[in-house]
């Protein structure tokens, strides 16, 4: 009996670490920069669906959400919706035929 409950708690410790795998809502939170040295390009996603966007050396500021495979940002009143594809170093944007790739900062 002891060797069934001793088998059955491994499989439920297995079962609980596999399931703590880091979700894309996590994976997106940081600082996340795009582009070359002539235009750098920088995302920041915080809890709590707050979010910053630093181009040209100007700090806009917004929300987004994420959901599913999908990101909705809204910043100064205009609302962007794109596909997004993350790791925890690697993150890509795609919307209208155009894709912005964005390392882990």
């Amino acid at each position: 009996m002891k060797t069934k409950l001793g088998i059955l708690a491994v499989a439920c410790v297995v079962l609980f670490v596999s399931g703590c795998g880091s979700s894309p809502q996590d994976q997106i939170l940081g600082k996340w920069e795009a582009g070359e040295s002539g235009f750098k390009l920088t995302a920041e996603f915080a809890r709590g669906g707050k979010a910053k966007l630093t181009m040209f050396g100007k700090t806009l500021r917004g929300t987004y959400k994420l959901n599913g495979d999908e990101l909705e940002w809204t910043v100064n009143g205009k609302t962007t919706k794109s596909k997004i594809k993350v790791t925890t170093t690697e993150m890509e944007l795609s919307s209208e035929g155009n894709t912005i790739k964005y390392k882990k900062v």
